[in-house]
Parts: structure tokens; C-alpha cells; sequence
């Protein structure tokens, strides 16, 4: 397939990002390269509360004025912060292109921070954390991440109480003024728009400001956990395994590795444990792969007196594939993962997170060499993956 991709790094150091699409629909995200990873262990979550903050008014807008100029032309207004962006996005009809790139500039060049609606977002974030506390699938996937780091990365993104009270308008406003500048933001578009239009408005409404961002030093560990909760019902475990980061090119054969095992109903490890033996509802795998991190997850929900045996089984599937995988089985399983890159595609939105997270780890324009790489992914890297040395184990069960 062809994309009509474009690039260009902006006098003032803003990186736009850019690939034409057809249909009269546009997604549109100004992003800064800050998250989690870049935070202080003091200051965990000041990325997500400011991102929760810049959609609460500007001096031209409030709340309701910047939700209502995006959904009363038919559009979609959304955000989300990871351990590596900060990231505020809209997807509507093309011919409303002019009035994404307003609102979404003016929320990141202008935001109040008014002092009464940011004590009523930090109770609203403080909700949030019970959320995730009491959504087991959630927070075992939390959990994982602090039994394979420390340091930062060992912190929950969204942050704690404590880091949430300490985080008072001073400091989120000295943070957003050292990280929300031109040379730390990026501006992507994916569909039917005109690139010099896009250049034209970033350099016309961005100055020269310079910020910088940090980056914070963290460990990688391994541990094992069971925890016991009551007022649950079923176990839910992850078992997870650092790998190559993607600067490393047996990263491909990484994510070739998690899909094998967990990907989909047709992966072994569906098979295995809830085909043949029963034992689980859901088994499913993901990896996180950055410049900076990178790991592999399995998940699987199941009785409390079964963990142990899934824990057996899957272990003894990482010695079979390090034994048995063959070229038919890797060639299968390129397939599906170059099939459902294409189908990520599919969704201008979608393409839009694909772009920002392959720019936030070198360029964006690598995105379009997945397929070559996984073809590219030899047997003996997938079975030397394999090779367990260490892993990560946690486990929610009931008391």
C-alpha cells in the first residue's frame, strides 16, 4: 500500500505530521513528549492532571464552549496520557478542519488552570484512582508494570493521593510551562486535508518559546506477587517478560513472540488453557515497546485453585516454542500481525495514535516498514526469545 505521508520539523522546533486521506473525515492531535516516564517519583501524575486541566477553559472559551464548538460540528473530543505522551485529539468532518486546529490550540497554548475548577478535577482524578483500584483487570495491569521497574516507572501513571494533594496550581503551571512548548509538541492530521494549510496555521499561531523535558532514571526488576482481595471473585493474574527495546530490532520478533502466545483465540495459549482445559473466560497478550522500555504481557482470568497450573502452562509454552516453532507456524503468525496492522489503519484516529507514538520513539514515517520488519523476523530470534530467563508474576486473588 502507498501513503501520501508528510513531515517537516518547524523553525520553532514543532514536529507536523501529516497523511492524506480521502473521505471527508479528519482526525486531528496536538501531542507533547511527556508522560509518566518524564515525571518525578514526587510528582507522579502531574502529566495526567494537567491533560484533564487543559480541557477545562481557556480565557476565549469554557468548558462547554471548547466540547460544544467540536460536537456541534459533528465531531468527537478526547485525550489521553501514557508513560511517553501527552497527547489531545478530535476527529470530525473535514470541512471542519479550521475549527479543530482552533480549539485544540488555544486548550494548549491558553488553559486557565483556574484554581476552583482545578480542586474539583483533583477530587474528580482521586475518583479515577478508585476506578482503577477496583476494576481488577485494570489493576493488575497497573500492578505488572511496578513488578518490572522501579523508580519511576514504578509508580502508577495516574498518580497517587499523596502525589495528587502535593500538586498544588504553582507547580502544575511551572510543569506546563517548561514542557508545552513548540520544540516539545507534535501536530498530526490523518485525512483529507492540505499539508501547507496545516504548516501555515502551526507557524502562523505558535511562537519560538523552548522548553525542555526530563527524563528520569528507573530499573528493571523482576518480581512475584499474589495479592488477596475481598470481594472478588475470580483471580486475575499477568505474567509478563521484558524484551528488546524497539532501537533493537529483535523487537519484531518480540511482538511475533506475544502474538504467538496470546494473541487471539487461534494463539496457544488461548488454546491451551481455555480450549482444551477450561480453565479461564479471557487470555489475552500486549506488549509495550518503546526506545525507553519494553515488555510483554499475558493476562488470564481464572479460579484462585487454578493459578499455579496456568502459571505451570505457561511457562511450559515458552519452552515448547523455544523447542518446536517451525517456519509454517512464524510464517501464520506474521500474517495476523501484519493483518491487523492494516486493519489499524483502517481508522483515521486510530492511524492518528499509531503516527504520535512512532514519532515520540524516532519518526513517524517508520510506522510504514511494520510489515517489512515482521516479514524480516527470523525463526531462531523468536525461539531465542523464548529462552525465558526471568519473568514478572502478579496475581489478584480472592482472600
Amino acid at each position: 500500500m502507498k501513503f501520501e505521508f508528510k513531515r517537516k520539523i518547524l523553525k520553532n522546533g514543532m514536529t507536523v505530521i501529516f497523511e492524506k486521506r480521502n473521505l471527508p473525515v479528519v482526525s486531528v492531535a496536538f501531542a507533547v513528549r511527556q508522560g509518566g516516564i518524564n515525571e518525578d517519583v514526587s510528582e507522579k501524575g502531574i502529566s495526567h492532571f494537567i491533560e484533564h486541566m487543559l480541557y477545562k477553559g481557556t480565557p476565549t472559551r469554557n468548558a462547554k464552549q471548547i466540547a460544544e464548538e467540536i460536537e456541534k460540528n459533528g465531531g468527537e473530543l478526547n485525550g489521553f496520557t501514557s508513560e511517553v505522551i501527552t497527547a489531545y485529539w478530535c476527529k470530525m468532518p473535514s470541512k471542519h478542519i479550521n475549527v479543530a486546529l482552533s480549539v485544540l490550540s488555544d486548550m494548549v497554548k491558553n488553559p486557565l488552570f483556574d484554581e476552583k475548577e482545578l480542586e474539583k478535577e483533583r477530587k474528580v482524578i482521586f475518583e479515577e484512582i478508585k476506578l482503577y483500584h477496583d476494576n481488577p483487570q485494570r489493576y493488575v495491569m497497573d500492578e505488572i508494570q511496578k513488578s518490572l521497574y522501579s523508580g519511576t516507572m514504578g509508580k502508577d501513571l495516574i498518580g497517587t493521593y499523596e502525589t495528587m494533594k502535593s500538586l498544588d496550581r504553582k507547580k502544575i503551571i511551572e510543569k506546563f510551562r517548561q514542557v508545552y512548548t513548540p520544540n516539545n509538541m507534535i501536530l498530526c492530521v490523518v485525512g483529507n486535508a492540505d499539508f501547507d494549510d496545516i504548516l501555515k496555521f502551526a507557524e502562523e499561531n505558535f511562537g519560538n518559546e523552548k522548553g525542555k523535558i526530563l527524563k528520569q532514571k528507573f530499573n528493571l526488576k523482576n518480581e512475584i506477587k499474589i495479592e488477596k482481595r475481598k470481594g472478588v471473585d475470580q483471580a486475575n493474574l499477568i505474567f509478563a517478560y521484558h524484551v528488546p527495546l524497539s532501537s533493537d530490532k529483535k523487537s519484531h520478533a518480540a511482538r511475533v513472540l506475544g502474538t504467538l502466545l496470546a494473541g487471539g483465540m487461534s494463539s496457544r495459549l488461548f488454546s491451551e488453557i481455555r480450549e482444551k482445559r477450561n480453565l479461564a473466560y479471557s487470555v489475552k497478550g500486549d506488549s509495550a515497546i518503546t526506545k525507553d522500555f519494553a515488555y510483554n504481557i499475558i493476562y488470564v482470568g481464572t479460579m484462585k485453585e487454578n493459578v499455579e497450573q496456568v502459571k505451570k502452562i505457561i511457562l511450559e509454552e515458552f519452552e515448547k516454542v523455544a523447542v518446536e516453532l517451525d517456519e509454517r507456524e512464524l510464517k501464520q503468525i506474521k500474517e495476523q500481525l501484519i493483518g491487523q496492522y492494516q486493519i489499524s489503519m483502517e481508522d483515521s484516529q486510530l492511524q492518528m495514535v499509531n503516527l504520535l507514538y512512532y514519532e515520540i520513539d524516532k519518526n513517524a514515517e517508520d510506522f510504514y516498514d511494520f510489515e517489512k520488519n515482521i516479514r524480516g523476523v527470523k525463526l531462531e530470534e523468536v525461539k531465542n526469545l523464548a529462552k525465558l530467563k526471568e519473568y514478572s508474576f502478579f496475581a489478584l486473588v480472592p482472600e
